[in-house]
């Protein structure tokens, strides 16, 4: 039987962001926060690089603010990058006073002023300044971050809880709109519970498992992005899908990462042959931004046939390679690759979604009450491409923000009344969930296909035909069968699959992580993509 609940605050999604927020409320409201599998499954728990911020004296925030307006071509936001990096530090010192256990620099001296974590480098960076626990960062900062809520009484740890929709105001028939809550699928009980609460969270992550291959964890589908279209927020720039340059290519390696730090450190791409050939396409060479290095790989493999490139650091001392990258250094050698002694074989894979739910300083989307943050958020951050460790930072600086906002928030949104409970009176159990799965696949390959790394506007339109079709056919099995997790991801997929595209099919112009062959060139104004969905109130 279906549960009715209500808190303070309802967080969706337990990553960085999620927790980040939740940790930063007082101790007197009640908050959930909902994990649609194990609490460790987002992204957060596999971030290996780290977190970018202004730490080291011979940074600037300045320094950090232009790097960041380069790497994205144009289209970040000024303001929101600024209030970013400014807000670094302390974001970084509140992750230090948590206990996350950031790996320290032994030739750093308190006597001196040294900085006592170390830095490293990594693309489009010209300063070290990415803060890091080894090369596995965000199970550090997650780790932590999770102890620190199991701790806090107020806060209720929910799994296996997948957020279905979100209830509004307006869909209740009432004329001033607000966020009520969501309907949440509980996979223990395969029932859809109700919960109310005063102030609703996004922090869902991004969609990059809307692609064939990926660096992220199967639950990146995109779902806190279509929610908020549904509930009527706006969505922006979401034709900038990062693909990470080096995912382990081994056919039992699923969705491994090999971290950017490895050619900050001096790694080397290399083709087959042992031949460099990024100095072919940017003064930077390796350290060039991701979507030049990604575009640079996808050019040589299509040019030469084959299924990879290699990224080398064996030249590097074995002890170094060993503390610096031991994620990296075991999981490889499990794979019979030694890296202290041969290249690794890297392909790239769709790795974090830039656009997102349009949203403010504080978070805020379109309909009040409801915040969006992280992966899930368009803030202006990142522009047509993310510099490399800001959206690990742009989660803490945006869910502590998000916060604020709430308590500010506190005294004019008062708990929801009694909420109709989820209507399962007409839809019957499915008998065919192989629908569900091929539906997933053909998604995920036509994504790959027409929507990758190069698009075309044929590519484009092929893509906008199949998932109208696919669209359709997902809305009728939803509206006839009872939902489970497969269900809602694959509709939520399809949503933001269309958005993708129609995004893409806008811009005329190859900008950032968006390159089309029909327009090869900049257009002289950079102008954000920006849609609304039928439902949108301005």
């Amino acid at each position: 039987m279906s549960q009715q609940y209500q808190h303070d605050v309802l967080v969706i999604g337990s990553g960085a962001a999620g927790l980040s927020l939740a940790l930063s409320l007082p101790g007197h409201l009640r908050i959930a926060v909902l994990s649609k599998g194990d609490l460790s499954n987002g992204s957060t728990f596999w971030a290996q690089g780290g977190v970018a911020a202004v730490l080291d004296d011979a940074d600037t925030v300045q320094s950090h603010v232009e790097d960041t307006l380069n790497a994205g071509g144009g289209l970040c936001h000024e303001d929101a990058v600024r209030f970013t990096v400014e807000h670094s530090r302390e974001s970084i010192q509140w992750l230090i006073d948590q206990g996350v256990p950031f790996t320290r620099d032994d030739s750093a001296s308190a006597d001196d002023g040294g900085f006592e974590f170390h830095l490293t480098r990594e693309g489009g960076h010209s300063h070290r300044r990415i803060i890091h626990a080894a090369d596995a960062t965000g199970a550090a900062i997650f780790t932590t971050l999770l102890a620190q809520a199991r701790k806090r009484p107020n806060i209720e740890l929910l799994e296996q809880r997948v957020a279905v929709d979100l209830i509004t105001a307006r869909r209740q028939g009432l004329e001033q709109d607000r966020c009520l809550g969501a309907y949440v699928l509980n996979r223990a009980t395969g029932e859809v519970d109700t919960f109310g609460a005063r102030f609703t969270v996004l922090a869902t992550g991004g969609a990059a498992k809307v692609y064939l291959y990926t660096s992220n964890p199967d639950g990146a589908c995109g779902d806190g992005i279509a929610m908020a279209w549904r509930a009527g927020c706006r969505v922006a720039n979401l034709e900038f899908n990062q693909f990470h340059p080096t995912c382990l290519y081994h056919p039992q390696a699923k969705s491994f990462l090999i971290t950017e730090a490895i050619r900050g450190e001096g790694g080397l791409l290399k083709l087959p042959n042992g031949e460099r050939f990024m100095p072919r396409f940017d003064p930077r060479e390796e350290l060039a931004p991701r979507d030049i290095v990604a575009r640079a790989i996808d050019h040589e493999m299509k040019r030469l046939g084959v299924d990879c490139v290699y990224l080398d650091i064996s030249h590097k001392p074995a002890d170094f390679i060993k503390s610096h990258f031991p994620t990296v250094y075991e999981r490889c050698l499990k794979f019979g690759i030694d890296i202290t002694q041969q290249p690794i074989p890297v392909v790239p894979a769709a790795h974090y979604t830039c656009g997102g739910v349009l949203v403010d300083q504080h978070g805020l989307t379109d309909v009040p009450g409801l915040y969006a943050i992280g992966e899930t958020s368009f803030t202006g951050l990142h522009g047509a491409n993310r510099m490399a460790s800001n959206s690990l930072l742009e989660c803490f600086v945006y869910g502590r923000s998000a916060a604020n906002d709430i308590i500010a928030k506190l005294g004019d949104m008062p708990m929801p009344e009694q909420l109709p409970g989820w209507d399962a009176s007409q839809v019957t159990d499915s008998d065919e969930d192989v629908i569900i799965a091929h539906n997933w696949d053909e998604l995920r390959r036509f994504m790959w296909d027409y929507v990758g790394i190069v698009r075309t506007n044929k590519r484009l339109q092929r893509a906008e035909h199949r998932v109208r079709l696919l669209l359709d056919e997902i809305d009728e099995f939803y509206s006839n069968y009872k939902v489970s997790r497969d269900l809602i991801e694959l509709r939520n997929l399809a949503q933001v699959a269309e958005l993708m595209i129609r995004s893409a099919m806008q811009r005329k112009e190859s900008r950032g992580l968006h390159y089309t062959l029909d327009y090869p060139e900049l257009l002289p104004e950079a102008l954000d993509t920006i849609l609304a969905p039928p439902t949108y109130v301005d």
